[in-house]
């Protein structure tokens, strides 16, 4: 078969373009690491590095690959967009070999904060969900000239660490799904996490999205990030923290004191919800939720959607933030 010139370049162009395409699409999940006052902190970037910087705050137990179907839309855009490691995870790492192991929520804002000023974003918007949904609203709460917008998945996180007796037990049914925090409380807990994390995480990931048919594969390529050296130390840490179980670092008391009072998030910001989160069990309306958020632009609850959100529902995450950045 004879081919001729004019298709021959469009071949070689296209199969160019093919190679450039894979090639920027394994660049975006080759992680990069910046370092902060606490930690050498992994992260991948995408899109436009002159644009508008979003971050994006992945929860527990899960990593960066809990946003790849929100990161695109945002691309497209003309976003800048950041997805670190939190501490514990993946390859972030503890830059002191002797640095405490902990990870109370006033830590995790911190991070937030420090990632930031190491890449020199003055301004920024924020999403996150689970225990980076509660570092979002931790830095949205305490640093609102910092954060323009936030898209918080699960509502108002931010807890009482000071009087951990201030809240009242959950409903039965919401007791039983938190099984897992009284387990890392015990001595039990740790040694299983240690010996079982795979395992355990991915039981969580099934009870707590049970309409979420996830296969091996997606599952695998997070679980990698479990293997930290430092996962269980932070993860026992955050359980144990938020009942009084352990104590905090010094240099965050007065923070956690601040939080203890509840401040209101005053960024714009939109609430997302699975409506069958059992973790969670969102009602249609929460005027006390709407209450902690005097900007807010919308709440929304999603039937047949769990705890892992973006993973779930990813573009009603992205068409969330990129409503908020709209009237920035």
């Amino acid at each position: 078969m004879v081919i001729d010139s004019s298709r021959r370049s469009f071949l070689k162009t296209a199969a160019m373009a093919g190679l450039l395409s894979a090639k920027t699409a394994r660049a975006a999940e080759e992680s990069q690491t910046v370092q902060t006052p606490v930690l050498n902190v992994g992260y991948e970037e995408s899109g436009n590095p002159n644009g508008f910087p979003i971050v994006l705050l992945h929860g527990f137990p899960d990593d960066v690959r809990a946003w790849d179907g929100v990161v695109p839309p945002l691309v497209q855009a003309g976003h800048r967009v950041l997805v670190p490691y939190l501490r514990g995870y993946g390859p972030t790492r503890f830059r002191d070999p002797a640095a405490p192991r902990k990870a109370e929520q006033a830590a995790m804002g911190q991070d937030v904060i420090d990632f930031a000023n190491a890449l020199a974003l003055p301004t920024f918007a924020v999403a996150g969900f689970d225990w980076g949904g509660r570092a979002a609203s931790v830095a949205a709460a305490l640093h609102p000239e910092r954060i323009k917008a936030a898209v918080i998945c699960g509502g108002y996180l931010i807890q009482n660490t000071v009087n951990t007796t201030a809240a009242p037990p959950a409903p039965p049914a919401v007791e039983r799904e938190l099984w897992y925090q009284s387990y890392f409380n015990l001595e039990r807990g740790r040694a299983g996490l240690k010996a079982n994390r795979k395992a355990i995480c991915k039981f969580l990931w099934q009870t707590w999205s049970p309409d979420w048919r996830f296969t091996d594969e997606v599952y695998d390529r997070t679980a990698g990030s479990f293997e930290n050296p430092d996962f269980v130390d932070i993860v026992i840490h955050s359980y144990r923290h938020r009942i009084g179980n352990a104590p905090g670092e010094e240099r965050f008391l007065r923070v956690e004191q601040q939080l203890a009072k509840r401040p209101k998030i005053t960024v714009p910001a939109i609430v997302l919800h699975g409506a069958n989160d059992p973790l969670a069990r969102p009602p249609a309306d929460s005027p006390a939720e709407r209450a902690q958020f005097p900007a807010l632009v919308g709440r929304r609850v999603f039937p047949g959607v769990g705890h892992f959100l973006p993973r779930e529902k990813p573009d009603a995450v992205s068409t969330a933030i990129l409503e908020l950045l709209a009237s920035r």
